[in-house]
């Protein structure tokens, strides 16, 4: 097992940075932004045009990478991306900032699924789960270390955004200065809607109201802190400790799923969240202490639930469709994150910081009652014949590419499945 895993090291070592480099500056620019005095409209237009130009990515970037080579590719994206967050720091101006943020958030998405090929192309049948799990973990504390950067310096000056270069910098050295081949063409995207909801209608709504309350919490929660008084320390860790309670939770909601319906599930960790939303916004706690707790809750609930949800959809489709289902609905939660944003910013102008957690908590209410409308309407795949729950990269963190679902061990699962079945046929 070691010797199979020491050749993805170096990938995963750039892997550390590239995400720092993705928590340092989602958190610093709304932080920034509201400090120059942005409007809420603008700081949400800043998750909106990242996760456009990121879901633009994920269709766009194979072609790129097919025209030019990963090894080009890989180093392209990443220079734009660090002459972005240079110039967000130089250019201290909205519409600036806006392009790029679109840039950026198509740039990471032609690294991230780079970087997920290689390491499909160098697991093995027996490093892959270790692989994955070993992925998942560095870009969750890869996102969380560098939202914890940020009270080390002040905000109001360049030196955050040098150091997002510095790091950025840092992690395209492991893969440029490789000698290995490069691994086999990216994927296309695709995106099935009518497919995805016939398969599953809850985990299709699902899945775009979770990007919608995931999106508009992930791009708003700093400003909400920052406009609710927190000093920047305490927004880091307002932010950071919402990941952390999701990750936490990932595990007892995904066994508990295993065991019964899944849709009870969703719709019990949906209504707590919810309920932890409301309590923010109606009751506007202005201490520190009262936020995080809440915003605690908050995140363990709501960070659950992009897992079941995909685990849902896939105890109902064959295996062989495993990255087929898995992949459009990772797209569409992309497209959920991208109405998040756009949507919180002006209901946080007209009525306040607080009613972000008001937005959240209408997307969640809406999948507790779809959740248990669906349950009457469609019996639940028998708990032996289900698809067993697996943690996910996009529940907690950054969105994840198409790309990054060959790289789980249930891809390799079905696809070894399928491979037997046509044998014995």
């Amino acid at each position: 097992m070691r010797r199979n895993l020491l050749p993805v090291l170096a990938l995963l070592c750039g892997t550390l940075f590239l995400f720092l480099g993705n928590g340092l500056q989602g958190l610093l620019l709304p932080v920034r932004g509201s400090i120059e005095g942005y409007s809420n409209e603008i700081l949400g237009l800043l998750g909106t045009t990242w996760a456009s130009g990121f879901v633009v990515g994920c269709f766009v970037a194979p072609n790129v990478v097919r025209r030019i080579g990963h090894v080009r590719a890989f180093s392209s994206f990443l220079a734009l991306i660090c002459l972005n967050v240079l110039l967000t720091g130089l250019l201290v101006d909205q519409t600036a900032w806006l392009i790029l943020r679109a840039i950026t958030g198509f740039c990471t998405a032609g690294t991230s699924m780079i970087i997920e090929s290689w390491l499909n192309e160098r697991a093995t049948s027996e490093s892959r789960g270790t692989i994955f799990s070993l992925y998942i973990s560095i870009t969750l504390f890869g996102v969380v270390g560098g939202q914890l950067m940020v009270p080390f310096a002040d905000v109001s000056t360049p030196t955050l955004f040098m150091i997002g270069g510095i790091l950025y910098s840092i992690a395209a050295l492991p893969t440029t200065l490789s000698k290995a081949a490069s691994p086999q063409p990216l994927k296309r995207a695709r995106l099935d809607l009518k497919g995805l909801f016939r398969n599953s209608p809850i985990s299709f709504v699902g899945i775009l109201l979770i990007g919608i309350a995931n999106g508009a919490y992930g791009t708003l929660g700093a400003v909400f802190a920052t406009r609710a008084g927190l000093d920047q320390s305490s927004v880091a860790a307002m932010v950071s400790i919402t990941i952390f309670a999701g990750a936490l939770m990932q595990f007892p909601a995904g066994r508990l799923s295993d065991k019964m319906d899944r849709r009870y599930v969703l719709a019990g960790l949906s209504a707590a969240a919810a309920l932890a939303g409301l309590a923010v916004a109606l009751m506007r706690p202005a201490g520190v202490y009262d936020i995080v707790v809440l915003v605690a809750i908050y995140g363990a609930a709501a960070n659950s639930l992009y897992p079941i949800a995909v685990a849902h959809a896939n105890d109902f489709a064959a295996p062989e469709d495993f990255v087929k289902v898995s992949g459009g609905l990772l797209l569409l939660y992309g497209i959920g994150t991208i109405i998040g944003p756009s949507l919180g910013g002006p209901v946080m102008s007209w009525a306040g910081p607080y009613a972000l957690f008001a937005v959240t908590a209408a997307a969640h209410i809406l999948i507790t009652a779809y959740a248990i409308v669906r349950s009457r309407q469609r019996a639940p795949v028998p708990t032996g014949d289900r698809e067993v729950y697996t943690a996910s990269p996009s529940a907690n963190g950054p969105l994840s590419t198409p790309e990054s679902l060959s790289l789980d061990p249930r891809a390799q699962t079905t696809s070894t499945t399928t491979e037997g079945n046509r044998k014995e046929n």
